[in-house]
């Protein structure tokens, strides 16, 4: 990569860590803000509802309007918006009212992230694969971080020091922008074969059911595993509490394993990258979720350390296609209209993924549990055909 386009990734990356990190901050605080507010932990979820709506919704309108001004000024208000929200959230931890607006506002101005971040590398970074896995990268590892440094933060100084932190990381990310080369998300038309583009409106809309289905599964894994890891882990968790002493429970190792999820995923994303600059992007994306299908399946009947590896083998494929899809996006979509795209991207997959929320509690209503893997198996099967009807309406496509 040029000197150009290492910054421009420099920059995105960090904004990716912030935007995600920026959501996952919430619920790592969520029972001592309950001790706090004297308020039952219900009503404090609660008061996250508009800061996780507006981060998917706005999606589209800021991606629409970054293509219109450009990303870098919209990566400015992201980071300048969110940093004063997070402030604003520690000046007035104890009002929960106020609480509420503040962590709107971050989820507002977080929702600039993806459109103008993933726009910006689609348009401005010839290795689109590669920049999209280092990108991806990024963003697991703000989800991991997340509630690591937030538990840390807050044993050692409270939740008011927590969103301090937040607010500041934040306002960094403004340094970076400032520090960033680039054209000021100018779009750089790249040489590419006429016939290589899939310019027609059809195969974008086919990538779009393709996208809403990986959602479906996507949320359908982080809504349920946790607690599918504390009823079928029973074995595993009596030894690991007992070695973590006073430290050990049920919900501890549970939620210390999804960080390692998350960690592995971004070796999934890696080799995600790598093999959409080697291969057909369209293979790629087939190939990842395919393997995902009997992984599922084979978590819905194991348990302790068998469902473990497998759920680390699935969540690697399955995060590891991001890479590809979202170079995909950029291939299929108008140069001009990037970040449109992954506007829209983002508030269909979030949208029509958060259906998955209600469908992983009828099928385990109807059944059982180990029957939502089942479930999410075919929905991941219905998706490779649709992928497979992709590649036959599309030229061979490659980074």
């Amino acid at each position: 990569m040029t000197n150009r386009e290492r910054s421009i990734l420099t920059v995105s990356c960090y904004g990716h860590f912030m935007s995600h990190f920026n959501m996952l901050v919430f619920p790592a605080i969520l029972l001592p803000l309950a001790g706090r507010l004297q308020m039952p932990m219900i009503e404090i979820l609660a008061l996250s509802f508009w800061m996780y709506l507006l981060f998917g919704i706005t999606a589209l309108p800021w991606g629409i309007l970054a293509d219109r001004i450009g990303p870098r000024p919209l990566l400015a208000l992201f980071h300048l918006g969110a940093g004063i929200s997070a402030l604003w959230a520690a000046m007035n931890m104890d009002n929960a009212m106020i609480l509420s607006l503040a962590l709107a506002g971050i989820g507002l101005f977080s929702g600039i992230y993806h459109p103008a971040g993933l726009g910006w590398i689609a348009k401005e970074v010839e290795k689109t694969s590669r920049a999209m896995a280092y990108n991806g990268m990024f963003g697991n590892l703000g989800l991991a971080m997340a509630p690591l440094l937030a538990g840390i933060v807050n044993y050692f100084w409270g939740a008011v020091a927590v969103y301090g932190v937040v607010g500041i990381l934040n306002l960094v990310g403004l340094m970076f922008l400032y520090l960033a080369r680039g054209s000021n998300g100018a779009v750089r038309m790249r040489k590419i074969e006429t016939g290589e583009r899939a310019s027609t409106l059809r195969p974008f809309l086919v990538l779009l059911i393709c996208m809403m289905l990986g959602g479906v599964v996507y949320r359908g894994i982080t809504v349920s595993l946790p607690a599918y890891f504390e009823l079928r882990n029973g074995a595993l968790y009596d030894g690991l509490t007992g070695l973590l002493g006073s430290l050990g429970s049920a919900n501890v190792v549970a939620t210390g394993l999804i960080s390692i999820i998350y960690l592995v995923g971004m070796g999934g994303q890696f080799l995600g990258g790598r093999m959409g600059e080697r291969f057909d992007l369209r293979r790629g994306y087939f190939i990842f979720h395919l393997i995902t299908i009997p992984l599922a399946l084979l978590m819905a009947v194991t348990m302790d350390w068998w469902l473990v590896g497998f759920a680390l083998v699935h969540s690697f494929f399955l995060l590891g296609m991001q890479p590809i899809e979202n170079t995909l996006v950029a291939r299929l979509s108008p140069p001009n209209l990037h970040s449109s795209a992954y506007g829209l991207k983002f508030v269909l997959t979030f949208g029509i993924g958060a259906l998955s929320v209600k469908m992983v509690g009828w099928v385990e209503g109807l059944w059982n549990l180990n029957s939502v893997y089942v479930a999410l198996a075919l929905v991941s099967l219905l998706l490779v055909a649709t992928i497979a009807v992709l590649a036959r309406m599309t030229p061979p496509m490659k980074s």
